[in-house]
């Protein structure tokens, strides 16, 4: 056990639709590598599935890794390491975990991206000593994971917290999930830059210099940002109604730009409450890295199982 706690760097992998973000954690809670990799999706799912391995295998060479977390979006068992579906990558039933752990030869341990930022959230971040709050990613997918007494509660079948999956606008545009009218066709990131692109006719925009760009006093990126903004406030202030949560952790592409561009969410979720406690609303304290982080958290806790059996 000695060994395990001087040296314990793990790999982190979190896996988006847009980039593979990568981080080193060491025992001392210090990040001593970060690196991001573009997923590209259009390649297949198999593809994807390689890339992530070969990016964790870079990680864990450098680092001379005890374990490895990877953390992805959509429906995750984590108890059997299975991406049951995750439809920004195109998987179905994939069994990250035991390919990684044999591709990597050290422990794997496979969860959700949004999860496992509420987790760092809870143990590290911005939802520290909080008895009850939800931590919203709001990025290529709008996600919630609700934090009671600093555990995160999964839901039925690894499947809860999908608020970008909430239908704000009946009939409204097609979403991946094969619904209409979703919360992520209006305010998740490539939402955003799509209509950004299509009414000011200037492409390849990203979400963050968007919102830059609406702080700076754009008026076609502020209209886009409010539209987003309103979208998102109604769905909030229904998960408020249902978990009355002290704080609400705000990461992704939104909570990166810490509490003045959060002012707007605020102010408008404020607008739709009435019986309803006002909870605070903070950026989280990794701004797009908390499910990076919490992957970490996970690689450590799978490092301990095994060290400990």
């Amino acid at each position: 056990m000695r060994e395990v706690e001087l040296f314990m760097n793990v790999v982190a992998l979190e896996v988006g639709g847009a980039y593979v973000k990568g981080c080193v954690l060491g025992s001392d809670d210090v990040l001593r590598d970060r690196e991001r990799w573009l997923t590209r999706p259009e390649r297949g799912p198999d593809a994807v599935l390689e890339t992530v391995l070969d990016c964790a295998a870079a990680l864990a060479r450098r680092s001379r890794a005890v374990a490895a977390g990877i953390v992805v979006p959509g429906v995750v068992d984590d108890s059997s390491g299975i991406a049951v579906l995750a439809g920004a990558l195109g998987w179905r039933q994939v069994p990250v975990r035991s390919w990684a752990a044999e591709h990597l030869e050290v422990p794997v341990a496979l969860g959700h991206d949004v999860r496992a930022g509420g987790l760092a959230e809870a143990r590290l971040g911005a939802g520290r000593g909080s008895r009850n709050f939800l931590f919203v990613s709001v990025g290529t997918g709008i996600a919630a994971a609700w934090v009671l007494d600093g555990r995160v509660v999964p839901g039925s079948q690894g499947a809860g917290g999908e608020l970008g999956h909430l239908v704000v606008r009946p009939g409204g545009e097609l979403c991946h999930c094969g619904g209409r009218g979703c919360l992520e066709t209006i305010a998740s990131s490539p939402a955003l830059t799509h209509r950004y692109s299509r009414l000011a006719r200037w492409r390849g925009v990203g979400a963050g210099e968007l919102y830059h760009r609406a702080d700076a006093g754009d008026t076609v990126a502020r209209a886009v940002c409010a539209e987003a903004v309103e979208a998102l406030a109604a769905v909030l202030a229904t998960a408020v109604t249902l978990y009355a949560p002290e704080l609400l952790v705000i990461g992704g592409e939104l909570g990166d730009g810490g509490g003045e561009r959060l002012a707007p969410l605020q102010g408008a979720l404020a607008r739709r409450l009435t019986f309803q406690s006002m909870p605070e609303v903070l950026p989280a304290a990794f701004g797009d890295r908390s499910g990076c982080m919490g992957a970490a958290l996970l690689a450590r806790e799978i490092r301990r199982e095994v060290a400990a059996s």
